[in-house]
């Protein structure tokens, strides 16, 4: 793979394309955006424009290069992430650690990584560092990188990957060009999620639009979330203004756990979609099974309304997922903001 095979992210791509044609290639970037819609493998694609032979500035994603760069294993580009996202990935076990695998990036990988960024590059023009998750670094961390961003080793390059870029100090985005990166299309994950999991069209594109726009979440949505959620949408269109306690036994039941919360969520933002198709009269429903239900709901609320139902679920699934918000205080604010 290449720069260029990076789907879904026209915008991104084209900034990065253009600033390797002219060969002004910032000193630091910042890839920003939801989780599983294609930063990291743009940053693989960047380093490897960055330090490809066959390709220079562009990439050819299969020379020796090229492909030991992806392996992890090119001596002259530097990943640095958490212990235990290297655990998740298989790359460590967590016998490689004297204690708990940590899920901060220490200072000690930071320095580790200055140390390394000092000496000349081995083979290609540039030495690349790729900081995964790069919000999980603690605030020493960020401190000590800050050195390297305000005075850069010659023809060394940055690039900081992250979900989360509120986690970063000010001075450390300030100091890094920006790349965003926003959810990817339906069509394209709903045609990814039909090849790899193998389903109908109709679960694909549910699937697809329950995934907030990751890949990486609709592969990994749990089946069982699709079972529940005709139960959960019902269970949501009960719930009245004067029923206090059944949005707080709502709130409780699904604050009982994260992922939980978050699934839920999701299906509320479908519906919610669906509930507004409803009015217009688009059709299309994802949700096409409870169609009766969506056109009752569609004429017990007006648009406005369900505009800001689901701006609700939005701000309440980001306090969640990015901010790491208590779970139920978040869900009890939303369905108090939605119906008192």
């Amino acid at each position: 793979m290449s720069l260029q095979d990076v789907q879904g992210q026209d915008r991104a791509v084209a900034a990065l394309t253009r600033a390797l044609a002219s060969r002004s290639v910032h000193h630091a970037w910042l890839f920003h955006g939801p989780e599983g819609v294609g930063k990291e493998l743009a940053a693989v694609g960047l380093a490897q424009a960055l330090t490809c032979p066959e390709k220079p500035y562009v990439g050819c994603g299969t020379c020796s290069s090229c492909t030991r760069l992806v392996k992890r294993n090119h001596p002259d580009v530097t990943w640095v992430m958490p212990e235990d996202e290297l655990v998740r990935r298989g790359l460590a076990g967590r016998s490689d650690f004297s204690a708990t695998p940590s899920r901060d990036i220490r200072i000690e990988q930071v320095r580790k990584l200055q140390d390394r960024l000092a000496f000349r590059a081995l083979e290609a023009k540039h030495k690349v560092a790729l900081l995964i998750t790069a919000h999980a670094m603690n605030l020493n961390a960020q401190n000590a990188l800050l050195k390297t961003l305000e005075e850069p080793p010659r023809d060394t390059v940055l690039i900081l990957v992250s979900s989360a870029p509120d986690k970063l100090l000010p001075t450390i985005r300030s100091r890094c060009a920006k790349a965003p990166f926003g959810p990817l299309p339906e069509p394209l994950l709903s045609a990814k999620v039909k090849a790899e999991r193998k389903c109908d069209d109709a679960t694909a594109a549910m699937i697809a639009a329950m995934s907030g726009g990751s890949l990486a979440r609709a592969l990994e949505l749990d089946p069982d979330t699709l079972s529940e959620r005709k139960q959960l949408i019902e269970r949501f269109e009960s719930l009245t203004p004067s029923d206090a306690r059944g949005w707080l036994e709502l709130a409780e039941v699904l604050g009982e756990d994260r992922v939980k919360a978050e699934a839920a969520l999701e299906v509320l933002q479908v519906w919610l979609r669906d509930v507004a198709a409803a009015q217009t009269g688009a059709g299309g429903l994802i949700n096409s099974d409870v169609a009766p239900l969506a056109a009752a709901a569609a004429k017990k609320v007006s648009p406005a309304g369900v505009q800001r139902r689901a701006v609700l679920v939005e701000e309440a699934r980001n306090a969640i997922s990015q901010r790491n918000g208590a779970v139920r205080l978040q869900l009890e604010r939303m369905f108090v903001e939605m119906f008192a």
